[in-house]
């Protein structure tokens, strides 16, 4: 009992992390936001503004339920998962020896560059490899049939809330930690080498800085049933709220489109932009015939699962069964 209470005190505790998308700051500024879109852009008045914001029929809904119930377990079951799994100092502890195998690179080659410099260079080069690991990543999930059946579970939400960024399974969550600890290492190991220690301070002072901005610029409105839009300039640059939407749509010409989380220059660069439109109201999900029970804490975390069992068997038995056709083939030349 003490660890479930402990658990959801750190789940709480969320909300008051500023590293955290849905810190109570940035929540609020989406609020501002939101607002200020509705007020100023769709011409409402702020009470019908604020009731848009807070519509309950998608905050209560069935969808959002879920949203929020994913988010507390899967605390618990990544708690657990997290001391597992290989940690960014070991990746780049590995990227920075095997760098000093190479000998056409020289180590600390730009020690002498002003702090000030690699501050910036690092917060740079560190948000763009994150952003475009987060573009290849997600872009492979709805590529490959056995990440599909674990993402489908975030496609599942037919309601969109801040909360729906947690809304993945766990293996989703495995993958996207993995990912995060060989960008992260990848940064670190590539700047000490080349500049030395004072990556160290560069780290501490500049490499959350774009997504403090990303974040109290409206991030949490991505999930959200706020369509703001961008200028077609501007959208082929960062990916707008409304672009994020396109991206959960059941539309079939909305289908692998928009996979970039911050940045829409690689959708731009690898042909799946799709700007946002002015649609009355999106169909979200997996499909237009969705079924209640995708809802289901059930099936959010069993029928990925079922699914990646069911794909492995069939590519196994597919397998032997090339196997044994190859082996009467060899039996009927020999005779």
């Amino acid at each position: 009992m003490e660890v479930i209470n402990f658990l959801f005190l750190d789940s709480f505790y969320e909300f008051f992390n500023p590293k955290k998308r849905i810190f109570i700051g940035y929540l609020f500024s989406a609020i501002v936001i939101a607002s200020l879109w509705l007020v100023f852009i769709r011409k409402k008045n702020f009470y019908e503004s604020l009731k848009k914001i807070f519509d309950k029929t998608v905050l209560f809904s069935k969808s959002a339920k879920s949203d929020y119930l994913l988010f507390f377990f899967n605390q618990i079951i990544m708690s657990v998962l997290s001391p597992l799994l290989i940690t960014q100092l070991a990746i780049a502890t590995a990227i920075f020896y095997y760098l000093h195998t190479v000998s056409w690179l020289e180590p600390g080659v730009l020690k002498n560059t002003p702090i000030i410099l690699i501050t910036i260079l690092f917060t740079i080069f560190h948000f763009v490899v994150e952003d475009f690991s987060k573009y290849i990543v997600h872009r492979f999930m709805h590529k490959w049939p056995l990440l599909w059946a674990v993402h489908k579970v975030h496609h599942s939400a037919t309601c969109l809330t801040p909360m729906t960024v947690f809304r993945t399974h766990p293996l989703e969550g495995v993958i996207f930690s993995l990912r995060g600890a060989i960008t992260q290492a990848i940064s670190i190991s590539l700047f000490v080498f080349f500049f030395g220690s004072n990556v160290d301070i560069a780290s501490i002072l500049g490499a959350n800085i774009f997504i403090f901005v990303f974040n109290v610029a409206g991030s949490n409105l991505r999930h959200s049933h706020i369509d703001i839009s961008y200028w077609k300039w501007l959208e082929r640059i960062i990916i707008s709220p409304a672009q994020h939407q396109v991206h959960h749509s059941v539309l079939t010409r909305h289908h692998d489109k928009n996979f970039g989380v911050a940045l829409a220059i690689w959708d731009w660069m690898f042909g799946s932009l799709h700007h946002s439109e002015k649609i009355d109201k999106l169909t979200l999900g997996i499909d237009f015939n969705q079924k209640e029970e995708t809802h289901k804490l059930y099936n959010l975390y069993i029928d990925p699962l079922k699914e990646i069992f069911s794909i492995i068997l069939k590519k196994i038995i597919k397998f032997l069964s090339l196997l044994k056709s190859l082996k009467f083939k060899l039996i009927g030349a020999d005779q």
